[in-house]
């Protein structure tokens, strides 16, 4: 079994930065793909950035320039650095990684979430 543990959510102006962190514990033997989503109210879960075991990055349209994944494989935590925040990304963000366990299985798991809420 595989815990995130997710931290960094909170209340800042439009403008202001964030850094959210996940640290992934447990019967891993390693983790590929690692990712944060967001949730705002009434809409779909949505990938916001991804980044590969080797480092490769993707982010969604709208936080380009603004949004830096990155990761830290000896500790298995990602982190997402937000910057210039503005009043829509406020959401629940989720911590998400595919991992591959000891004895072979492979499955993808989440945080539990972190608010985030930018005021204008």
């Amino acid at each position: 079994q595989v815990q995130l543990v997710e931290s960094g959510g909170g209340l800042v102006q439009a403008g202001g930065s964030l850094r959210l962190s996940c640290a992934a514990s447990g019967s891993i033997f390693s983790i590929n793909a690692m990712g944060w989503y967001r949730q705002a109210p009434g809409k779909q879960r949505e990938l916001v950035a991804r980044i590969s075991s080797g480092g490769n990055t993707m982010y969604v349209d709208s936080v380009k320039g603004r949004f830096t994944i990155s990761r830290d494989n000896p500790q298995n935590t990602v982190y997402l650095q937000m910057n210039d925040l503005k009043p829509e990304d406020t959401a629940v963000y989720y911590c998400n990684c595919n991992a591959d366990l000891y004895g072979g299985s492979r499955y993808n798991y989440w945080g539990q979430g972190t608010q985030v809420t930018v005021s204008s």
